[in-house]
This record gives C-alpha cells, sequence and structure tokens, in this order.
C-alpha cells in the first residue's frame, strides 16, 4: 500500500526528537496496570517470562508485545500498550527476551534482533495453552524488527494472526548501527553500550570459557559489542553478516498479514534505509507511516495516552 498519511503534531518540546525520546524512555510512567508472571520453558531448556495483563471484560483477543534494545516488560511504552488494550477488550502478553526479565538466562545466547525461534515458541505455547480467535502482534524497535522478519520468513503464520503494528523499526540493522555511533546519538549508544556490558559480564562468569575479559576490553562501540559477542554467541560470522541476514527488509515483501509500520521522520535511531517506501508500495499487506516528529519511540499524546497507542489499537479494531 502507499503511505498512510499522518496527522501526529504534538505540542512544541514533543517537536524535538530527542526531548521525545528521553521524556518516553526515561520520565514517562504508567500506572495501573496488573501484570501476572508466566515462565515459559523454551526447547532448548532456557526460559522466557511472560507478563500477562488481562482485558477489562472476557475476550477472545490478545496483542503481544516486543520490546526494543535492553527493555522489559515494565517499560512505560509496553504497559501504556497494555493499559490501553485491557481498556478496550484485548489481553496482552508482554515478552521479555532471555535474560531481560531481571534474572540472568540459563544458555550463553540471549536475543537478538532476528530471533524469530523464540517468537514462534511463544506463539506455540498460547496457542496450546489459550483459547484466542484473534493474536496480533506489536513491537517497538528491536522488537518490530523481530515481528516483521517473522511475518516475511517462511514460518507457517497461524490462522489466528490477524495484524501487527511495529514502531521506530530499524529495518535495516547496518544504517541503523551507523547511526547510533553518529556523534547526535552518542549519549544513547554510551547507556546501551553500558547496559549490554553489564550483562556480558554476568555470561563472562557464567560461561568464562567463552569470552575473556581481553575480549570484553575490546568492546567500544555498539558494533563491536555485535562482533565479539552477539555474532559468535547466536551464529554469524560477524556484525555485518548478522546485521544482514537479520534485517527486517528484506523480509517485508512476503508479509501476507496487515501490518503497519510507524517510523517518525525525526528518529536519530533511523538511517534513510529503514523507512521501507518502495517495499509498502508493492505490498497490499504493508502499511507505512512516517509521521514528521515522534522521536525513538515517543510519540507524546494527551492523557498520557501515546499517539502509537491509540494508533495501534484503532488499526487492531480495523482489521
Amino acid at each position: 500500500m502507499p503511505q498512510v498519511n499522518s496527522d501526529y503534531t504534538p505540542p512544541f518540546l514533543f517537536k524535538n526528537g530527542h526531548f521525545a525520546t528521553i521524556y518516553s524512555g526515561i520520565i514517562r510512567s504508567v500506572n495501573g496496570v496488573v501484570q501476572k508472571r508466566e515462565k515459559l520453558t523454551l526447547s532448548d531448556g532456557d526460559f522466557l517470562d511472560l507478563d500477562w495483563s488481562d482485558s477489562q471484560i472476557p475476550t477472545q483477543k490478545l496483542v503481544v508485545l516486543l520490546h526494543g534494545l535492553e527493555g522489559d516488560a515494565q517499560r512505560p511504552y509496553i504497559t501504556g500498550s497494555a493499559k490501553i488494550l485491557n481498556k478496550n477488550g484485548y489481553d496482552a502478553c508482554a515478552v521479555n527476551y532471555r535474560g531481560c526479565s531481571g534474572e540472568p538466562n540459563k544458555m550463553y545466547r540471549s536475543y537478538h534482533s532476528g530471533a524469530t525461534e523464540d517468537l514462534i515458541e511463544v506463539l506455540d505455547h498460547i496457542l496450546n495453552t489459550r483459547d484466542y480467535s484473534e493474536i496480533y502482534l506489536k513491537g517497538f524497535s528491536l522488537g518490530g524488527n523481530l515481528l516483521l522478519k517473522y511475518l516475511g520468513e517462511e514460518n507457517d503464520v497461524p490462522r489466528e494472526l490477524k495484524g501487527a503494528v511495529a514502531v521506530s523499526v530499524p529495518c535495516n540493522l547496518h544504517d541503523s548501527c551507523q547511526e547510533l555511533l553518529s556523534r547526535k546519538n552518542i549519549l544513547y549508544a554510551i547507556r546501551f553500550k553500558g547496559n549490554l556490558l553489564g550483562k556480558l559480564r554476568q555470561k563472562q562468569q557464567m560461561f568464562p570459557e567463552n569470552i575473556s575479559e581481553t575480549d570484553i576490553k575490546k568492546i567500544k562501540t555498539l558494533k563491536d559489542f555485535d562482533d565479539i559477542y552477539t555474532s559468535k554467541a547466536h551464529n554469524f560470522k560477524d556484525a555485518l553478516d548478522y546485521y544482514h541476514k537479520c534485517s527486517s527488509l528484506q523480509f517485508l515483501p512476503n508479509i501476507k498479514v496487515p501490518s503497519l509500520i510507524i517510523n517518525a521522520k525525526n528518529d536519530s535511531f533511523l538511517g534513510p534505509e529503514c523507512y521501507p517506501i518502495k517495499e509498502t508500495e508493492n505490498n497490499h499487506s504493508l502499511y507505512l507511516e512516517t509521521p514528521t516528529y515522534g522521536g525513538h519511540v515517543g510519540f507524546w499524546g494527551k492523557k498520557n495516552i501515546t499517539y502509537t497507542e491509540k494508533r495501534a489499537l484503532d488499526f487492531f479494531n480495523s482489521l
């Protein structure tokens, strides 16, 4: 489908992409969401923690929520999504990726932008243990790339899966990495790298034979982290091989489930290749909305409901 016109126009301060990003990530808080945790044992012996919140009315509709890099199911963009969905007839299942729920996962591997095998296990588990006639996916940043890759791979997508929304998606991982390494994003990169290195030091203690202190000291940038850990722990040759194989951009032409991508034009994390205009024009199941403002997973809205939270609800209701 052609691009979707966007009428999102926030107040003056939130027109600044960095302010919108920082407010959403650090300042915003969401109250009133009650989550119940379920531990899912994976086929390889590892585990994921799933945080469920229920609709205010009985429902057979579910939205699976997927967080971004170094996020978790308690981030405001996840709980804010769950809150509006629960108020409007949808249960929510917020997935914590391996090692993201406050407890280290059991294996040397963890999560990454293309780990669709874990999403497949989550969906299989839901379909085998719950009674939902309609399932939807909503992902942010890394989680958006993950769900789009899943939908475009040669997976047996369940008939219950009716639609998806992906917000602030780095459709081309290498392009996004280059943006994160640029001067304008230095503070974000430092924060991400600090969190990732903290977890990697846990891995080094658990698996000293896999990575040494010397290896860790070589990590100066996020790309270094992907060269030294992400690629090696998940069977890629190097960071570039990981970016190439896991970028969702190449899978977009194959998506058959109605899917909406919302990427703000002032998202400092996204380069030109992260706006899949050609791919959406050639696929009637894809919709691309590129608001002028919003930052990265920002999109401030009135009454503490972000634009993308309302937009996703409207999109799911329209299917």
